[in-house]
């Protein structure tokens, strides 16, 4: 599976900058995966549609959730290509967390909108715009599984033709922002529930750098 292409080709036809990635998917091999880019931006709100006009408000445009239906064996294949994806494209870490379903007896209701987070399918953005533009039309029938069985959710902040650029202060990153696969780490067994780091980054003021 390579999440980067996917990612890149996203890049070319939208380029603006990106505050994270996240991808989800449903412990189950072969089945689609929820790839979402955040972008960072706004839309200017105009009540005349003219160059000159005033702008009267900003709005936040929203994140591209995207279905990928490459075929996976298991959950390490799904880890290497996210960790592919942040190492290339000069994130810090990436993150990955396993979570329960949220269709179970004592489920908080917070616990059902992180999973439509999680696949794209955000119910409602903040004064009724959209928050996602989805591609995904498998992405209901994901929803239902996830609530059921479960899933996992990588997240990773690029700084290749991420807001992070200027802030970065990471001794493994090349002059764009980005770093030569393959990715040094190895992928690590699930461990049920919880969280899980691959930490990239090495502080570039670091007393161990030369």
């Amino acid at each position: 599976m390579n999440l980067l292409e996917t990612i890149t080709e996203r890049m070319v036809a939208k380029p603006l900058p990106l505050v994270a990635i996240t991808v989800a998917a449903v412990p189950c091999p072969d089945t689609p995966v929820i790839l979402t880019l955040h972008w960072h931006g706004f839309i200017e709100e105009k009540i005349i549609e003219l160059e000159e006009a005033e702008t009267v408000a900003y709005t936040p445009i929203p994140s591209s959730a995207l279905q990928v239906n490459h075929r996976w064996s298991d959950i390490a294949t799904l880890d290497r290509a996210a960790m592919e994806a942040g190492w290339e494209l000069g994130a810090w870490d990436v993150a990955r967390a396993e979570r329960a379903g949220c269709a179970r007896p004592g489920a908080q209701s917070r616990e059902a909108l992180e999973c439509l987070q999680a696949f794209g399918s955000f119910p409602y953005g903040l004064n009724d715009v959209q928050a996602v533009v989805a591609e995904a039309p498998d992405v209901g029938d994901l929803v239902n599984l996830a609530a059921r069985r479960g899933y996992l959710m990588w997240m990773f902040r690029p700084v290749y033709r991420g807001i992070w650029a200027e802030f970065a202060d990471d001794a493994t990153l090349g002059p764009n922002g980005t770093r030569t696969p393959p990715c040094p780490l190895e992928s690590a067994p699930p461990v049920g529930l919880g969280k899980t780091i691959y930490r990239f980054g090495i502080p570039g003021s670091s007393p161990l750098i030369n």
